[in-house]
Order: C-alpha cells, then sequence, then structure tokens
C-alpha cells in the first residue's frame, strides 16, 4: 500500500457518512497541521467514506497530502472499503523524515 488511494472522493457536502457512524479520525505530523487539529469525530460507513469526509472538511492541501500517507484502522493497515463504527478510529499517517547520523 504505497500511498492511499481511496475509493471514491466526493465533493458533494453530506455524501460522506450518510450510512455510518462517526469514527474517532486521528492526524498526526503534516495531516495535523494542515487540518489545524490532531483528532476530530468524522462521519463514514468506510474507512473511505470517512477519509472523503475528511478531504470535505481539511480542503486541497489535505487532499493532496493524502497520497503520500498510510491509513491505519485500529493500528492495522486496511484497504479503504472496510467498515468502521463509532468505536473504531482512523489514522492519517504521513511520511516522517529523520533518524540518526
Amino acid at each position: 500500500m504505497p500511498g492511499w488511494r481511496p475509493l471514491f472522493v466526493t465533493d458533494d457536502e453530506g455524501t460522506a457518512g450518510t450510512l455510518g457512524d462517526v469514527a474517532s479520525l486521528r492526524l498526526f505530523a503534516r495531516a495535523r497541521e494542515i487540518a489545524g487539529t490532531g483528532a476530530a469525530d468524522v462521519p463514514g460507513a468506510t474507512v473511505d467514506e470517512v477519509v472523503a469526509e475528511a478531504v470535505r472538511r481539511f480542503g486541497p492541501d489535505f487532499a493532496e497530502l493524502l497520497a503520500s500517507c498510510r491509513i491505519w484502522l485500529n493500528g492495522e493497515a486496511v484497504s479503504g472499503s472496510t467498515a468502521v463504527t463509532d468505536k473504531d478510529e482512523v489514522a492519517v499517517l504521513p511520511p516522517v523524515s529523520g533518524g540518526c547520523r
């Protein structure tokens, strides 16, 4: 899974999450900076729907960053079609640079 490619992304307000619960979205590093927050409750029936709603909320810079991110559900890499509930945490993990010299 080299980069996140949602099954669908919508510009229509209210489309994402109309079928599902509200998942907890956690944002790290650059994703947190772009969104202006480290966490949000986001509606969606699947991981893709949660991510699409996050794109709608946080804008084009966030959408662009997603191409290089890993998306995890409850600490595991999953497909975008994986169902989510209100007990789930979807995490957006941008690439991180640095390390030892």
